[in-house]
């Protein structure tokens, strides 16, 4: 077996599910740079103990995943069991995780006080001073509401999505709809001058990536107010 082989284990009802795999491409597919699971697989077999070579029983298999399509196991297992990583890959996933957290909160958070969106920063640092421990297994999905109910005592935020309509200039109108259609398009009306009004509904935090988008494409002749 190749020195970069380790085993990825599952365990449910009791059984043990373990399956060789190469360490670099398991870290690879846990991190979406691929998607094939099979291509992270070593050798094409279930294993009760992979150590002794004892394959599971495939009715065991169909229990446990409901199934025995070998890809499909395997992707669980990936994705649900334990993938042994090294200390650096462990802290380097933690790191990219943690990014996505504070990505996906900062882009549908806003100040309840003001209504202004939370910058990535403030959520940074709210974050190292509550002593947020992030999951490397877990997607980030799945660690926003927990990482957001830990940081609320420091840093009041909400979710919320933001409704807007929007009056563009007939002469820019076309090079604006994708735009439009990007955050979010709702409804739309052509008027009689030829401009167009549309409302756009999107989450909150993207109200300043909104705003920029839409002054530069028009040289700041929108009028746009929230409703």
């Amino acid at each position: 077996m190749a020195s970069k082989t380790v085993i990825a284990k599952y365990s449910a009802n009791k059984d043990e599910f373990e399956i060789f795999v190469n360490a670099d491409l398991a870290y690879d597919y846990v991190i979406g740079k691929i998607k094939d699971p099979m291509k992270v697989l070593e050798v094409e077999e279930i294993f009760k103990d992979a150590n002794k070579g004892e394959r599971q029983s495939e009715e065991h298999i169909k229990k446990a995943f409901g199934t025995t399509d070998l890809a499909t196991v395997v992707e669980h297992i990936l994705k649900k069991g334990n993938v042994p990583i090294t200390t650096e890959q462990r802290q380097r996933l933690a790191e990219e995780k943690r990014k996505q957290i504070v990505e996906t909160i900062a882009m549908n958070a806003i100040d309840p006080r003001t209504n202004a969106p939370t910058p990535a920063l403030r959520i940074e640092n709210a974050m190292k001073e509550a002593r947020i421990s992030i999951d490397p297994f877990k997607s980030a999905a799945e660690q926003v509401e927990g990482v957001v109910d830990k940081i609320r005592p420091i840093l009041p935020i909400k979710f919320a999505n933001v409704k807007m309509e929007v009056t563009i200039p007939a002469d820019v109108s076309n090079r604006c709809y994708g735009t439009l259609k990007q955050f979010g398009l709702k409804s739309e009306q052509w008027l009689g001058d030829g401009s167009l009004q549309a409302v756009v509904e999107f989450p909150a935090g993207l109200q300043n990536d909104f705003y920029q988008k839409i002054n530069n494409a028009t040289q700041g002749r929108a009028v746009v107010k929230i409703i």
